[in-house]
């Protein structure tokens, strides 16, 4: 069934249901039919012959989830008691705040940390600026700086829109590696506001994170800002992509037995993303990169980096492993995939191709962008960076993270569980050590270590 992208609905039904073996089972059947997943199944009270659950409910879209409430009520044993929209309710206030780091119970606690007592830190950072990064919060805040050009598979619909994402990314910050994160929403389609906005603002920050801008603007907007800045700036949509890619590409390469650098790969879309990945993939020693795209600037920049331009049919026919960043579902048929062909169809929420048609159609691995997301590399990666006080986020940095992840996924598995603490602080700890070892990190700390 298709359905528009990005209007997947998850909602959380409370039903009554007879407390009689097999009976969840035949209700969950029946809402398999219309091709929903469910979530958390939850039981809110116990009656004598019934229960009341909560089911999280993931349709299609809401058509679909229209009629699986219409086949409920229609359903023996089960009284549909409510419906929760778990995703509004989820972002009700949204989805972060500002929080103090420090107690404030007294006057005296009030004069350390504010008027007067913070009077002698000014003085102290204005004598010396490299205390800043000891005694404020700059060397642990990250802007999360979007235009809404790109939005997940949403595509432009503008920053404020994408507000969600921005807050989503700050969540993950905080959660996976107690980075904080700040939305920065740049209502400009110009490069040259962009890197304008976000220069004046550098200061308040330890790094600078791109999110969901649209090629080819963000390549201008990240080399700019690259060069005019002493703290790191990456485009997470082309970079931790990339690292994530690398990482998969790793295990599958180690699981077959197969020399990566010398594999014939393919990548299907070459804006954000697809650069990103071939970028990466020649710092790493890939020989052979075949690449397609519908717009001959992406296949002119794909070449200038050493790739071979092709089309969607070519790509199919000379990669052994095939990485799809469209954004178009559905555009990999399976008789397009060859047998023992490594395929990552990473549009997100909708694949290219189904990982089970492409598995089914003869390829050896497949994976989708839930499997493959650069939420597995951007914590580790920002809280390495910021630990050794690094002015950028080279390959070499990139690369110990991509062998971070391969080795920390589970056995047969391409990558590890996203909320996976202990593997975000392991990343961290290969690219401060790369950042290091490289000598990309401010005086201070050169001499600090």
């Amino acid at each position: 069934m298709k359905h528009e992208v990005g209007r997947r609905s998850i909602k959380r039904m409370r039903i009554k249901i007879a407390d009689a073996p097999g009976a969840l089972g035949a209700f969950t059947t029946r809402l398999g039919e219309f091709g929903v997943r469910f979530g958390e199944i939850t039981t809110a009270s116990v009656g004598r012959s019934s229960r009341v659950r909560d089911v999280d409910v993931i349709a299609p879209d809401e058509a679909t989830f229209d009629r699986v409430c219409d086949a409920v009520r229609a359903m023996d044993g089960v009284d549909l008691l409510g419906v929760t929209d778990v995703v509004r309710e989820r972002h009700l206030g949204g989805k972060i705040a500002t929080k103090a780091q420090v107690a404030v119970r007294s006057l005296d606690d009030l004069g350390i940390v504010y008027t007067p007592g913070v009077a002698s830190m000014c003085l102290q950072i204005a004598a010396e600026p490299e205390l800043a990064w000891r005694y404020t919060a700059i060397p642990n805040t990250v802007a999360i700086v979007t235009n809404g050009t790109a939005i997940l598979g949403l595509g432009d619909i503008g920053a404020v829109a994408g507000m969600p994402v921005m807050e989503g990314k700050a969540v993950l910050f905080d959660l996976l590696a107690g980075v904080s994160g700040v939305p920065i929403l740049i209502e400009s389609r110009d490069p040259r506001v962009i890197v304008d906005a976000v220069t004046a603002i550098a200061p308040t920050f330890g790094a600078i994170k791109l999110e969901d801008i649209r090629a080819p603007e963000c390549f201008e907007i990240e080399e700019r800002l690259d060069a005019a800045l002493d703290i790191p700036v990456l485009h997470d949509d082309q970079h931790g992509t990339a690292v994530v890619v690398l990482a998969a590409l790793l295990n599958i390469a180690r699981i077959r037995h197969l020399n990566l650098r010398r594999s014939r790969v393919g990548i299907i879309g070459l804006g954000a993303a697809g650069s990103g990945i071939q970028r990466l993939l020649t710092a790493y020693g890939v020989e052979t990169i075949h690449g397609a795209d519908i717009n001959p600037q992406m296949l002119a920049r794909f070449e200038s980096f050493g790739g071979r331009a092709s089309d969607l049919a070519g790509v199919m026919t000379a990669a052994d492993m095939v990485i799809a960043t469209t954004g178009v579902p559905g555009l990999i048929k399976a008789d397009m995939v060859r047998p023992k062909q490594v395929i990552l169809a990473l549009s997100n929420p909708d694949p290219e191709i189904d990982p089970e048609a492409a598995l089914a159609a003869g390829a050896a691995f497949a994976a989708d962008g839930k499997a493959v997301n650069n939420a597995l590399a951007f914590p580790g990666l920002f809280r390495g960076a910021l630990d050794a006080h690094a002015t950028r986020i080279n390959d070499a940095m990139k690369i110990a993270a991509a062998k971070e992840i391969a080795a920390r996924a589970p056995e047969g598995e391409l990558t590890p569980p996203i909320l996976d603490r202990e593997l975000h602080a392991a990343v961290a700890a290969a690219v401060r050590e790369a950042a290091l070892t490289t000598g990309d990190v401010r005086h201070s700390r050169r001499l600090e270590v």
